[in-house]
């Protein structure tokens, strides 16, 4: 796992890089944690769940990147964790696969990510800056199986009971790859990451720069 101190530095530079307001990712985690503390979910018991998902299995990331929907043809996922980023809920939906995990700045299309989450899906929400009004509209209607991690929040060890976590990782396709070796993958596999896709913005040119860089670093790219 990545030391509190490792990611803090990581953190400083991704706000320097974007030039992000490190109390609005705190005003977020602030308003996660209020949301979260109405509701009747214990969050040890669903990082039980996700360890019962994820260790010892191949988890497959699926990221949102258009490569997705031909990578997929031809898998089957019996054994393996599947984990979405985001926006990859839809298309794994659309070709009838359910995702063990969904983890999620709440950018991808919400109906889909609810929906997943009632038939059984974990979803883990990710607070930040950007994204306080969603996580005000979305996370209410969240009814069971879901955690909230925060990028400002310190770096926590699974198996201890927080309000909000961090287990590491920027992006959600980054995330996810932190969190999948946090629970005790045996192997990570990505399918849909295109981390030198021209066809996006500048801002999200960088963040797959970044999130790149983070996996390599999570020794699941060399």
């Amino acid at each position: 796992m990545m030391e509190d101190r490792e990611w803090r530095a990581i953190y400083a530079d991704i706000l320097h890089d974007f030039g992000f307001d490190r109390m609005r990712d705190e005003d977020a985690m602030r308003i996660a944690i209020d949301i979260m503390k109405h509701k009747a979910i214990d969050s040890l018991t669903v990082q039980n769940e996700l360890e019962s998902l994820i260790n010892g299995k191949n988890a497959v990331i699926c990221g949102n990147a258009p490569c997705l929907e031909s990578e997929l043809k031809g898998e089957e996922f019996d054994r393996e964790c599947v984990i979405a980023a985001d926006g990859a809920t839809s298309v794994l939906i659309r070709n009838a696969i359910l995702p063990d995990v969904i983890v999620s700045d709440l950018d991808g299309y919400i109906p889909d990510i609810i929906y997943a989450n009632r038939l059984g899906s974990i979803l883990v929400v990710h607070a930040h800056g950007d994204n306080i009004e969603m996580l005000k509209k979305v996370l209410p209607a969240v009814e069971s199986n879901v955690i909230c991690t925060a990028q400002c929040s310190p770096i926590t060890p699974h198996g201890h009971r927080h309000d909000i976590y961090n287990f590491g990782g920027f992006t959600d396709g980054d995330r996810s790859v932190f969190i999948a070796k946090e629970f005790g993958a045996s192997r990570i596999e990505l399918l849909g990451f295109d981390f030198e896709d021209t066809h996006v913005s500048a801002i999200k040119r960088k963040k797959l720069k970044w999130a790149k860089r983070l996996i390599i670093r999570a020794g699941v790219l060399m």
